[in-house]
């Protein structure tokens, strides 16, 4: 007999399976949003609606320049037709609902939908995959907001998930 999941396994189980309906190849995030063990929602990343996608027409990629820890400038690219996971998460579902929610996501929210979630009600952002870029900020940041943030790192995704990305 195999071992009953736990809560935090069910529904970060069910962020991947959301992550694969993810429309950019670059990385497949997935965001479920719970109440009480209820599920109220579930979104991936993807371009919006009716509009072409990566996987249709490629990434539309936009050039930055960030600094490194050894001060060396380099260029970098991300995706501008990619709405995340949690921002559609956010948009789809009810802000009655998330007062008091858990949001659990494949991988920790940006410093962008980190900002929407501290204004959204909801009390919990549980993640697997870390963000180290933007880590140190949000904790901060859900700290002062008095939001719950915990990373499931020894948490393995259901086997035939996609785990690598482009950074």
């Amino acid at each position: 007999m195999s071992e009953r999941k736990t809560w935090d396994e069910y529904f970060m189980d069910l962020a991947y399976m959301a992550s694969t309906r993810a429309t950019c190849p670059r990385r497949h995030v997935g965001a479920v949003l719970t109440k009480q063990r209820k599920v109220l929602g579930t979104a991936y990343n993807g371009s919006p609606s009716g509009v072409p996608s990566c996987l249709e027409e490629g990434c539309l990629l936009h050039s930055y320049y960030e600094t490194d820890e050894a001060g060396v400038i380099k260029e970098k690219q991300k995706c501008i037709r990619t709405i995340h996971a949690e921002q559609n998460l956010l948009l789809f579902t009810d802000q009655a609902d998330r007062q008091g929610a858990t949001i659990y996501v494949t991988d920790q929210p940006c410093w962008t939908c980190a900002n929407m979630i501290a204004n959204s009600g909801i009390a919990e952002v549980v993640f697997h995959r870390p963000y180290a870029k933007d880590h140190v900020k949000v904790a901060e940041l859900f700290q002062r907001k008095e939001i719950l943030f915990r990373q499931l790192d020894i948490y393995k995704a259901p086997i035939g998930i996609k785990m690598e990305f482009v950074d």
